[in-house]
C-alpha cells in the first residue's frame, strides 16, 4: 500500500487532478503550536484537543483518524510525504516520523517537497503547485535511511520538550530529508524571547507596526513576506499582533 501523506485540506483538493495513485492521508494539525506533553499517544491525543478548544470526539473524528491510517499501515507500506520546508511543515514531519518510526513492520518513506519551486519562494510551500508540479516533486522524493529516522526521532523529542540546547546542536546534522534543517531550528530556538530582547517573530512584527501598517492582513502579508520560514497562519501570528497592539 502507497500512502500520501498531505499538508491539510488545500494540497488534498488539488492532488486528484495529478492522477497519482494511492491512500490519502490528510494532516489537519499545527504543532507549531499548543501542548504537546504526553507520554502516551491518548494523553497527547487529548492535550491537542484542549489546546484546540474542541472535544476529544471532534480531535478525534478530524485528526486522529486520518493518524491511524498510518499508526494501522500494512507490513511493506510506502509513505509519501508531501510537506514544506518551513518550521509549520517541519513540526508535523517530525511528528509523523514518530509515528511511521514505531511500525513494526517493513516500510519505505519518502519526503517530496515543492521542488518545482524557485529559491526566492521556497517558503510557498504546495500552495501554488498545479498537476505537473505535483508529479515533478513526485519524481524528485527523497528516501529516508536509518540515520534520517534517528535524527527525526531526535528533533520531535528535543522539539516536543522545547530543549532549545539539544535542537541547537541537531541543528548542525546534514541530511538530504531536511535541506533547511539549520535555518528552520534557528528559527524555531528564536521564537522565544531572552533576557536581552523579544523574539524574533514579535521583532519583526513590530518593525511592520512601527512603519505605519496596522491593518491584520497587510501585516500578515508583510510579515510572511519577511519570515515565510515560519509558515505562519493567522492564528499564529494574531495573538503576537494583538499583544503589541494593546502595549
Amino acid at each position: 500500500m502507497t500512502y500520501h501523506i498531505l499538508n491539510g485540506n488545500s494540497l488534498a483538493d488539488i492532488f486528484g487532478e495529478a492522477n497519482i495513485t494511492g491512500e490519502i492521508v490528510v494532516i489537519r494539525e499545527a504543532l507549531i503550536e499548543g501542548n504537546l506533553a504526553g507520554n502516551t499517544l491518548a494523553e497527547f491525543w487529548q492535550n491537542r484537543a484542549d489546546s484546540l478548544g474542541v472535544s476529544l470526539e471532534q480531535y478525534e473524528s478530524g485528526s486522529v483518524s486520518e493518524f491511524n491510517k498510518i499508526i494501522h499501515a500494512p507490513d511493506s507500506s510506502i509513505f509519501n510525504l508531501w510537506f514544506g520546508y518551513d518550521l509549520f511543515c517541519q513540526a508535523n514531519v517530525w511528528f509523523i516520523l514518530s509515528l511511521i518510526n514505531d511500525l513494526k513492520t517493513k516500510k519505505e518513506v519518502y519526503m517530496v517537497y515543492p521542488t518545482f519551486l524557485a529559491e526566492a519562494d521556497i517558503w510557498l510551500e504546495f500552495g501554488r503547485a498545479n498537476a505537473d508540479d505535483l508529479r515533478l516533486s513526485l519524481s524528485n522524493k527523497v528516501r529516508f535511511e536509518e540515520q534520517d529516522f534517528q535524527l527525526a526521532h531526535k528533533l520531535w523529542q528535543a522539539y516536543k520538550n522545547q530543549d532549545l540546547d539539544t535542537l541547537a546542536k541537531l541543528a548542525e546534522s546534514k541530511s538530504a530529508c531536511f535541506p533547511y534543517l539549520k535555518e528552520v531550528c534557528k528559527a524555531h530556538i528564536e521564537r522565544f524571547a531572552t533576557d536581552a530582547q523579544a523574539s524574533r517573530p514579535e521583532r519583526v512584527l513590530a518593525g511592520i507596526l512601527e512603519d505605519g501598517e496596522t491593518d491584520f492582513y497587510a501585516v500578515f502579508r508583510k510579515f510572511n513576506a519577511q519570515e515565510g520560514i515560519y509558515g505562519f497562519g493567522d492564528s499564529q501570528l494574531k495573538p503576537i499582533y494583538d499583544k503589541l497592539l494593546a502595549v
